[in-house]
């Protein structure tokens, strides 16, 4: 008879323990631990499914030199999500796509399944959190209905395997949520640690001795992360998140791995009452809008893995009248932010101790790259002295602590897509033998004194007086 064993799980990080606790030791998470039973016998688990031998066998070793075929793939039919992919689909390969409840995953998904279907290839699409009949109503919203994806609601995993391992194997299957699913194998709840491993374990199996693409949605945490035993992700050959702010229409899908392609490429979508509609052109999106006479706003030509992207960067500094004034920010890093402002004060000679602070991206976009920099730093004079910036200047560059503006990666890049969007000139760092291939005017700049001069100048002069900025450098 079959040894039961009693273990305690951690739900946040897969940390196991011979007891319960309060506060997981390993990701500090208080009252995270739950108890697992599994069967410990010899017929339990993955190993049930491997024929038991004593010794393992011998298998030839290659080197390194020979013909190396990239591996193939198949078009899912939106171009956004085969860039983010690196191209589409690979055969055999598992995708964990996550994202925040009602951001767009399914809609998502349900498209792609429809334009696989639409080119002749078998897909699945198997749901384990909503009944057939809700799947169908979001196929006749979104104008899908008519297309043969093979649709189910089942949360068992040897069933969805032997199902789908009849006949010719789909060339996609979608599994939403990897979190409703359960096996046999394992005696614990759906959504435990133990069971989402396994779970994602069977999958992997099947996709890998099928060749069959399997896409595993799932849910994620308050703080952003995939829910679940980080091994999954560790497990599965790429994962992608897909981000958006629900007051905003834009969506972002960005891959953070992704074993056959480049894991720095984004998919820009535009949510409309017909679906997610792909956005060719997100530059002109993002800066739709924008105020080009208001202080405050600067525009970041930055890069999304090879895609140069527009964005307008949105600084609002005013007096605070508390003790310790407010730093709030939306779409970039805090203590990228906390750098550039004391860059300012020490440098720059730009007092900021006494003001609030607030720093949004517009759009709902995140940016991650400290190219940044420069363009955040001209938001924040530029509100402050109440000098509204030229509208038809970009601004890139990394800010170092001694105030010196240091090259970034791509310029030409950026340069280039700045020129297609009607822009006129570019404030940038001093390039490093780049100056042939830049497409349009750049004023070069070594300092951050230089920018701030630069934005003095250029102040709008209120009564004959000086500009407010040189009033503010002087007086503080």
């Amino acid at each position: 008879m079959a040894k039961i064993q009693q273990t305690f799980v951690c739900q946040s990080c897969g940390a196991v323990y011979n007891r319960w606790r309060g506060r997981c030791e390993a990701c500090n998470g208080w009252n995270t631990i739950q108890e697992e039973v599994a069967s410990a016998g010899p017929q339990s688990g993955p190993a049930a499914t491997r024929p038991s031998r004593a010794r393992g066998r011998v298998f030839p070793l290659e080197g390194l030199t020979g013909e190396a075929k990239e591996a193939p793939r198949t078009a899912s039919g939106i171009n956004e999500l085969d860039r983010v992919t690196g191209g589409g689909f690979v055969r055999g390969s598992v995708i964990l796509l996550g994202g925040d409840p009602g951001i767009g995953k399914s809609t998502l998904l349900m498209q792609a399944s429809a334009a696989m279907a639409k080119s002749g290839e078998r897909v699945a699409y198997i749901s384990g959190e909503e009944a057939v009949g809700q799947v169908r109503l979001r196929a006749e919203r979104l104008g899908l209905a008519k297309y043969p994806v093979e649709l189910a609601a089942q949360t068992n995993v040897e069933d969805i395997v032997e199902t789908l391992s009849q006949g010719h194997p789909p060339a996609l299957t979608i599994i939403d949520s990897i979190q409703t699913m359960w096996t046999e194998t394992v005696e614990s709840a759906p959504g435990t640690v133990t069971q989402v491993r396994s779970s994602a374990q069977a999958l992997i199996r099947f996709a890998k001795t099928t060749g069959t693409a399997v896409i595993l949605v799932g849910h994620v945490t308050k703080d952003g992360q995939i829910a679940g035993p980080r091994v999954v992700e560790h497990m599965v050959d790429a994962v992608a998140s897909f981000e958006g702010d629900q007051g905003h229409h834009f969506r972002i899908l960005r891959a953070v791995k992704n074993r056959f392609g480049p894991t720095d490429e984004i998919g820009v979508f535009e949510m409309t009452d017909a679906g997610l509609a792909e956005v060719p052109n997100p530059s002109a999106l993002f800066l739709a809008g924008r105020d080009h006479a208001a202080p405050g706003t600067a525009v970041f030509a930055g890069m999304e893995g090879t895609r140069p992207l527009l964005v307008e960067i949105q600084a609002l500094v005013a007096p605070s009248s508390l003790g310790m004034p407010r730093r709030a920010v939306v779409g970039w890093d805090p203590n990228r932010l906390s750098m550039v402002l004391a860059v300012l004060e020490a440098h720059g000679g730009i007092r900021l101790g006494g003001h609030d602070v607030y720093l949004n991206v517009a759009g709902g976009l995140r940016i991650s790259e400290p190219a940044a920099d420069l363009a955040v730093a001209a938001a924040l004079v530029s509100s402050l002295s109440g000098a509204a910036l030229p509208s038809d200047s970009v601004f890139f560059g990394e800010l170092g602590l001694s105030g010196a503006v240091r090259p970034v990666s791509q310029a030409p890049a950026r340069l280039k897509e700045a020129l297609k969007l009607g822009f006129g000139k570019a404030v940038t760092p001093q390039g490093r033998g780049e100056a042939g291939d830049r497409a349009l005017p750049t004023d070069a700049l070594r300092h951050i004194a230089d920018l701030v001069a630069g934005i003095a100048s250029g102040a709008p002069r209120r009564g004959g007086g000086r500009p407010k900025a040189v009033r503010y450098e002087e007086e503080m």
